[in-house]
């Protein structure tokens, strides 16, 4: 994935729910998403990072802060949460015969998600709302 960041400025900003100024992107792929929101007629509304999901860490055992990248609601009366994330992220890392830094960042990496998805999916079962994470096959419908 390549690293994209800026503002996002929506055609139709009644849309969105928070200051259509200060809508940021951190990749492509949430870009992608923003202009689908933006223009999708079914979609009455949609929020980036406007809903705070606390949070345990296993790595630390404290209280953290967790920020889904998105919120919509559509035409059909379904609000969905959504978190995008690179597919190699939303899978158990696999044991390697050695240890190395790089497998220790991604169980890391996979505990923390996992923490912030139960929880996001505990709010959203109480309130009737969707969870669901995008990843690149979703968007592209391949790996890339």
């Amino acid at each position: 994935m390549k690293f994209y960041q800026g503002r996002f400025k929506p055609k139709n900003p009644g849309k969105y729910k928070g200051d259509p100024t200060k809508i940021i992107y951190r990749s492509s792929w949430e870009l992608s998403l923003m202009s689908y929101f933006d223009k999708n007629p079914d979609v009455i509304w949609w929020a980036s990072e406007e809903v705070v999901i606390p949070y345990i860490s296993p790595i630390d055992g404290k209280r953290h802060r967790y920020f889904p990248d998105f919120m919509m609601h559509t035409k059909k009366g379904k609000t969905v949460m959504i978190e995008v994330k690179p597919s190699a992220q939303t899978r158990e890392p696999q044991k390697k015969s050695r240890v190395t830094k790089k497998y220790l960042n991604e169980v890391k990496t996979w505990g923390i998600n996992q923490a912030k998805w139960r929880n996001a999916k505990a709010v959203c079962d109480a309130k009737g709302w969707e969870f669901q994470i995008i990843t690149e096959e979703h968007l592209f419908g391949k790996r890339v």
